[in-house]
């Protein structure tokens, strides 16, 4: 997935121009790995670090613009570590992993100077969410312009995550965001549901085509819903987005 066919365009820029960079700090190996993979596939730079002393160093070094920091470390507890990247790196937006009883990790992780706290099991778009959001509220970046996609009277900010048709706002789930995108960032496009299944449920799932159906359902209840269709089916073929008329 870190090809360039793969992931998606650099939606958020450091005020540089370069990729956001993100620390990934987690002992797991396994989880470690499928983090860095994910917030590669936004475009950002990545590095990651196995316990609390490699990611001391790591943060001198790679100076990143936020921390995904585990609970569970080989070599130092999770919130002593938090409170030791905190005096490293006092600005940086920094999201805290927990195990066990969300309420009490979720206190203590932010007493310890984290700005967010993610319980396991997660979904990674969940996090990407957050962290996000912690980095755009940071001030670390300057959103590259045409973060608006509009098609018809559909808008979609990529920035603030916000959707509106002929002025209504739209609520949208996280995984709905990401489909609609999608459809809006290829309009008049057919795209099959191997394509689609790809680019939105990489990481979740392995080629169930039947969850692309249910969400577009959900999508259309959500955007064309006593209006004028915008999505589309081609029977055999996929799915598109156009300009209701």
């Amino acid at each position: 997935m870190t090809t360039t066919s793969h992931r998606r365009h650099t939606e958020m820029l450091r005020q540089d121009g370069t990729p956001v960079r993100v620390l990934v700090v987690d002992g797991e190996a396994a989880l470690s790995e499928l983090l860095s993979m994910a917030l590669r596939y936004e475009g950002w730079e990545v590095h990651s670090a196995d316990d609390g002393a490699d990611a001391v160093r790591s943060v001198r070094d790679f100076r990143p613009d936020a921390v995904v920091l585990d609970a569970l470390l080989p070599d130092v507890e999770g919130l002593s570590a938090l409170g030791r990247l905190r005096r490293e790196i006092p600005g940086v937006p920094m999201l805290f992993l927990t195990a066990g009883d969300a309420a009490t990790q979720r206190i203590a992780g932010l007493t310890a100077g984290g700005d967010d706290v993610v319980a396991k099991p997660f979904a990674l778009e969940d996090l990407v969410a957050r962290l996000r959001g912690l980095i755009r509220r940071s001030g670390a970046t300057a959103v590259r312009p045409g973060s608006l996609l509009c098609v018809g009277d559909l808008l979609l900010d990529e920035d603030s995550r916000e959707v509106s048709r002929a002025g209504q706002s739209i609520h949208l789930t996280a995984t709905e965001f990401e489909l609609l995108r999608y459809l809006m960032r290829n309009p008049r496009r057919v795209l099959s549901k191997a394509q689609i299944l790809d680019r939105v449920w990489s990481y979740d799932f392995g080629g169930q085509a039947n969850v692309v159906e249910l969400y577009v359902s959900y999508l259309r209840k959500k955007i064309d819903a006593g209006r004028t269709p915008m999505i589309h089916t081609r029977r055999g073929a996929g799915y598109l987005i156009k300009p209701g008329e």
